[in-house]
This record gives C-alpha cells, sequence and structure tokens, in this order.
C-alpha cells in the first residue's frame, strides 16, 4: 500500500512513518520540516521538503490513503500568526482533500483535535456533542473537520479527534503537558502549575500511532468523528505522577490564561476493536528513562512558539 503522510517529520509523524515502513508500506512523507527531520533514509521512504499550500506539488497519483498531520499545533502557535493557521489548517486542508479524490485515493485520515469540544461540564465527552471552540487553534480544526465532511460521500473520511500526546519520540515536543512538566522536574527539580485543576485527556504517543495503523488497516470502518483519549486527568494529578517518580517540587500558581478543561470518551473507537497498551505512567517512566540516556538533545526547536517566533513566522 502506498501511504501519504503530511507532517510525517514531526512528533507523531516520525513514528507513524516509521511503523508503516517496518509493515512494509510505501510511504511518501511531506513536511516543511520547519522543525528538522529525524526519519532515516529507508528502501520506501520518500521524504518531500514541501509545505502544504504548495498542493499542487503534492504527489498523489497512486496514492492509496492519505494520512493529514501536518498543522499549525497548539493554542500558542496558532496565536503568533492567525492567518497563516487558517491558510494551513484550513484552506491547504480542503484542497489537499479535493485533489486526493481527483487523484483516486481510498481512505482520508485527518489529524484534529480533542480540544474542540471547549469547555464541558459533562463527564463523558462523546462525539455526539456539541463543539464549542474557545482558541483560534480549536476554530480552525472544527471548521476543517466540517471542510472535510462535505466531502465524505467522494472518499472513505476518518477525522480523528486525539487527546494531548505525551511520550517520547525522535522529533521531541516538550510543549505538551505531561513532556513539559517531566522535563521541567529532570531540568529544575521543580515544576509549575498554573491553576491545576483543568483536566486533560491524554494519549501516548504509541497508542496515537497505533489509532492512526488502526484505521488504515479497517478502512471500511464507517466515516466520521473519532475520539481517541484514556486517561482524563487534572494537571494537578499529572504533576503529582511525575512527583512521585522524580522528588521534585511543584510549584502551584492559582492565576491562568488557559481555562480549558476538557474530558473525552472514547468508547466509539474502542467499539471498533481498538485497544490501547500505554499511559501516562509510562509516558513518564520512558520519557526519565531517556533523558538520562541523554536520547533527548535539548535545543530551541523543541519549544514550538519560542522557535517559530524567533526562526520561522519572521521569514513567512
Amino acid at each position: 500500500m502506498h501511504i501519504l503522510i503530511t507532517g510525517g517529520c514531526g512528533f507523531t509523524g516520525n513514528l507513524l512513518t516509521n511503523d508503516l515502513i517496518n509493515l512494509g508500506h510505501k510511504v511518501t512523507v511531506v513536511d516543511t520540516q520547519w522543525f528538522g527531520n529525524f526519519l532515516k533514509k529507508k528502501k520506501k521512504l520518500k521524504i518531500l521538503k514541501l509545505d502544504i499550500r504548495n498542493y499542487k506539488k503534492i504527489p498523489l497519483k497512486n496514492v492509496d490513503v492519505v494520512v493529514h498531520l501536518a498543522n499549525i499545533a497548539n493554542d500558542p502557535s496558532v496565536e503568533l500568526n492567525p492567518t497563516l493557521s487558517w491558510e494551513i489548517n484550513v484552506l491547504a486542508t480542503q484542497k489537499l482533500i479535493e485533489r486526493s479524490i481527483f487523484y483516486k485515493v481510498k481512505q482520508f485520515i485527518f489529524a484534529s483535535s480533542g480540544s474542540v469540544y471547549g469547555i464541558k461540564k459533562e463527564k463523558n465527552v462523546t462525539e455526539n456533542l456539541s463543539l464549542v471552540p474557545v482558541s483560534t487553534y480549536n476554530k480552525t480544526k472544527m471548521i476543517a473537520e466540517r471542510v472535510l465532511k462535505s466531502y465524505e460521500k467522494d472518499i472513505k473520511l476518518h477525522c480523528i479527534r486525539p487527546a494531548t500526546v505525551c511520550g517520547f519520540s525522535p522529533r521531541m515536543r516538550l510543549d505538551v503537558s505531561v513532556n513539559m512538566l517531566t522535563f521541567q522536574a529532570l531540568k529544575f527539580n521543580s515544576m509549575t502549575v498554573f491553576g491545576g485543576n483543568q483536566i486533560r485527556p491524554n494519549i501516548h504517543i504509541q497508542d496515537l500511532t497505533n489509532v492512526y495503523k488502526h484505521f488504515i488497516k479497517k478502512p471500511h470502518l464507517p466515516s466520521g468523528f473519532y475520539n481517541a483519549g484514556f486517561e482524563n486527568l487534572k494537571i494537578i494529578d499529572v504533576a503529582k505522577k511525575i512527583l512521585k517518580k522524580t522528588k521534585c517540587k511543584i510549584k502551584i500558581l492559582k492565576k491562568t490564561n488557559d481555562p480549558r478543561s476538557y474530558r473525552q470518551d472514547s468508547t466509539k473507537l474502542l467499539k471498533t476493536g481498538f485497544k490501547p497498551n500505554f499511559n501516562v505512567d509510562y509516558a513518564i517512566k520512558e520519557l526519565i528513562n531517556n533523558f538520562k540516556l541523554k536520547k533527548v538533545k535539548v535545543t530551541q526547536n523543541l519549544f514550538r512558539v519560542k522557535y517559530m517566533k524567533k526562526f520561522i513566522l519572521k521569514n513567512e
């Protein structure tokens, strides 16, 4: 099978690309490589340094599946340049699915976000609840979903709404809660928690990678939206988990400019036969071991907002 992955050099894309190559698939990666390229050359792997806004250059002929991961990710990054985010997260996504249909791609898998639900009081946040995005990033994901849904009669479409991702990847991110707090604990022997009572659903990066592989393996599953998150935890409880393994200090600041608090119920995904194999505790242990083994080289590009502001957006 020939699979094209946008954002294949990224945090999740790196693992997914390698897993699919190991399964014997042919993979084409399209990525701007703003944050580097940690993929190694392999026989069935083609890597194109390309912005998805240049959609006409994306080679879709004879592609069976498109996994669309490329986007401006998370709230702070999007706020640096909202116009750029709308262009990439929404407009380029529309062009990509239109051309996928034109080239007779069989399946389109989209990486949305669990944050599209906004602040919810319900304990079981299922796919049937209304979307109330509270940030520009959330809005771009919601609109992209609606645009894609309008094409579902023309192509098999699976929109995945991942929880906050945690764990180790060759292309690391230190701006997601579990990874960020673990890094703080190891680097400074102290974690700073803003608020702390906000609830976040979590998913280990290997489980998320397995979700995408699950849908590639089962293209017959009904088109639609699928939550992918398995541990709804308060930020303070995540910090306490890290505390047990590092014996560091926790500094709690009551004021926070991030009120988002949301849960996820992934029963719909589980009913398709998917089973998660990892959790937050595993991610923390994994991160600690990789930091100790010096497998994480702390560079500026691991801090997405600062890196984009300094090196990327000034050239846009």
